[in-house]
């Protein structure tokens, strides 16, 4: 029977050992397959090399370590909040740019963080055995305990490493198959260096969006110090300026945020039906606020272009999934692979009575989280709470009431291990913008009314004689949480000092907790709970029929894939894997997305127009790998990440090695810029090894 299982299992991969497929995680490379493909070996050194080479963006991206000294690669539009903070009414970082001709100019991020995976630890048994024999909503109580407790164990026994404690984070793999402690050193003091124009930056704006051919810098650069020096990096990368030619092979290192390839069916379904629709209207109606108020003034305008471009590069990755769930074909081909698991699994007698209903006991989760999910998106989720003071505030509340717990006992997000990332963002010098915290709360509150209904009681709580509009002027204007004094006042008052506050955000916070915490126990009880248990129990299915011979879903956690430098066929057509500076010229229109910076049109003379800029390759990448550097077989940097054409949306999903495409910044027009354009020769030579 066994062999029976292996067999289906071999059907299963059929498709994707065709195909570059799978982000990896560096204890399970699929080393055979990519020695058959392309006759490259992965050593351990070569592995551990990159591992300490790439970087964590807490904000959501990859990095990379690119000079001996703690210079750090990635993008421009990871380098945006960054950007945004920096930047005033009289210094506009974004538009302009930023280059710090001395280490002494290099400006401090006010709240970015970078972490490095130092090693990690399998703890499955130890949680298995914490929820052996319990009910559902019990062990997923007692799962979350058990996490807590071997993080603040992990952290505490590592206070000795060299180079100081470890952040300790768990991480969930195959489903709830595998459990693992994820061990980080940690840095809060990144310096920018440099960053171009935003005009260069993301040439080509919304419309090139997820297209290619593609002409857009998107790079940035910092430097990471601990202890006010810049650190040592002697594991980072060495460029190779040339770049990869068309058909050689490419490995991205770095930390896709969220697939979904392992759901349920019912799972994808509640995706198509509920939860991206409700994503598409809410955000689509927000956009138009933000540009209609971008539309009132130049400092307006500056104020929500991060935002807005956030918004509009999510619209289009969630019109994405919508296409992709909503394609017959692909939903057939999950459905068929998932019967095709379930027979397999009803074949034999043993593994049958261990999974049991695991399937239908999702699908019920499913529907119970139907009948949630307004109230739970707006008040837990904090969709009705669209403000950066009422975030701090929400945090203020929450860590007050958790941190007077044992670790144990708290809300996962309050457990030790994330405390310093939690106080770090409280305490940061970021700017609030009144102005703009109106336009986004009052727009989330009319949404809130709208799903919830005007009787709802939590609505009437804080709309019986209030607008929208007029409650969001009254706790914004009102509200003393922009100044980070007073946050820091109440996060070290604790408990007292919430309960004492009068401030409008707190009183909000504090007004809707117990409601929110309501709805998250349903939640978690009912949804998170049983999906939890069917989840672990469909991983063993998925174990006993495929092995490790696969890889889980993505987690925010470091990863490899593999692929090669290859372009596509579109419509007919044949895609070109490279585009080349000379192209960038002739689409320029002088406008908006298509114009260019004037230091580019007064370097244009002194430019070799054969340059590559932009290339892609068959590299399985998702959201999160932005900034992710591609290296070659021996481990030099040949590209760097930011973006995947329109069908690689779907590769949350499915991948489809014929269509889906990485796109990739060339290092020769990095290396270009900085030298020709920008006159940063100092940087050149110490990204190039010389100095």
């Amino acid at each position: 029977m066994f062999r029976c299982l292996a067999a289906a299992g071999m059907a299963l991969l059929a498709t994707a050992a065709m195909a570059d497929e799978g982000m990896w995680t560096f204890d399970n490379i699929p080393q055979a397959a990519i020695q058959q493909k392309y006759h490259v070996t992965l050593d351990k050194p070569w592995l551990d090399k990159l591992q300490r080479s790439i970087t964590r963006l807490e904000s959501g991206c990859t990095g990379s370590f690119v000079s001996p000294d703690g210079l750090m690669l990635t993008n421009h539009h990871c380098a945006m909040s960054c950007l945004a903070q920096l930047s005033s009414e009289s210094a506009n970082y974004v538009d302009n740019g930023f280059n710090a001709t001395a280490r002494s100019a290099e400006k401090k991020c006010p709240s970015q963080i970078v972490s490095v995976l130092m090693e990690t630890e399998n703890v499955t048994a130890k949680v298995a055995a914490a929820t052996a024999g319990m009910k559902d909503a019990q062990a997923n109580d007692a799962r979350k305990q058990e996490l807590s407790k071997l993080e603040a164990a992990c952290t505490r026994n590592s206070e000795k490493s060299r180079g100081g404690p470890l952040a300790c984070e768990s991480v969930t793999l195959y489903q709830g198959g595998q459990y693992y402690l994820y061990k980080y050193r940690r840095y809060d003091d990144v310096r920018l260096v440099f960053a171009p124009e935003h005009a260069i930056a993301a040439f080509g704006g919304d419309p090139d969006n997820f297209n290619f051919p593609r002409w857009s810098l998107d790079f940035s650069v910092f430097r990471v110090y601990d202890k006010g020096r810049p650190i040592r990096s002697p594991n980072h990368l060495s460029w190779r300026v040339e770049g990869p030619q068309a058909g050689e092979v490419t490995f991205v290192a770095g930390h896709p945020g969220s697939t979904s390839r392992l759901l349920t069916v019912e799972q994808l379904r509640f995706q198509r039906d509920t939860s991206v629709p409700s994503y598409l209207i809410r955000n689509s109606e927000l956009r138009g606020r933000l540009i209609q108020w971008g539309k009132t003034g130049e400092e307006p305008e500056r104020i929500a272009s991060d935002s807005l471009q956030g918004v509009e590069n999510s619209l289009k990755v969630y019109r994405g999934f919508q296409t992709a769930l909503l394609d017959d074909s692909l939903f057939a081909r999950k459905t068929a692979q998932e019967r095709e698991l379930r027979e397999r699994v009803k074949s034999d007698e043993k593994l049958s009575a261990t999974v049991g209903n695991a399937w239908g006991e999702a699908a019920a989760a499913q529907e119970r989280y139907r009948q949630i999910y307004d109230r739970y998106l707006y008040l837990e989720a904090g969709a009705g709470f669209n403000s950066k003071l009422f975030s701090y505030a929400r945090a203020l509340v929450r860590s007050a009431a958790e941190r007077s717990k044992s670790n144990e006992q708290r809300l996962r997000e309050y457990a030790d291990s994330n405390l310093p990332k939690i106080q770090s963002s409280l305490l940061a010098t970021t700017p609030v913008y009144p102005d703009f915290e109106q336009v986004t709360l009052s727009f989330s509150l009319d949404k809130l009314r709208e799903a919830l209904g005007p009787d709802d009681p939590t609505v009437r709580k804080l709309m019986s004689t209030e607008s929208p509009d007029s409650l969001a002027a009254k706790l914004v204007t009102e509200s003393k949480l922009g100044d980070p004094a007073v946050r820091k006042a109440l996060w070290t008052g604790g408990s007292a000092a919430i309960a004492s506050s009068n401030d409008p955000m707190i009183v909000l916070a504090r007004e809707i907790d117990p409601d929110a915490r309501a709805v998250r126990k349903i939640y978690e009880d009912e949804v998170q709970a049983p999906v939890a248990s069917a989840q672990e129990r469909i991983a063993k299915a998925r174990f006993a029929v495929l092995g490790t011979n696969t890889y889980p879903d993505a987690t925010f956690t470091l990863r490899l894939s593999y692929g090669a430098v290859e372009g596509w066929m579109e419509k007919g057509q044949q895609v070109a894997p490279f585009t080349h500076l000379s192209r960038l010229y002739e689409r320029a229109t002088g406008k908006d997305p298509f114009r260019l910076p004037q230091v580019w049109l007064d370097a244009r003379d002194r430019l070799d127009m054969n340059t590559p800029f932009n290339f892609v390759t068959t590299n399985d990448i998702v959201g999160g790998n932005s900034g992710s550097p591609l290296v070659d077989a021996q481990g030099r940097l040949v590209g760097l990440a930011f973006d995947g054409n329109i069908h690689s949306i779907a590769g949350s999903f499915w991948y489809d090695g014929t269509m889906n495409r990485t796109v990739a910044v060339h290092p020769a027009i990095i290396i270009t810029a900085l030298r020709d354009v920008y006159g940063a020769k100092g940087l050149v030579d110490e990204l190039l090894g010389k100095r």
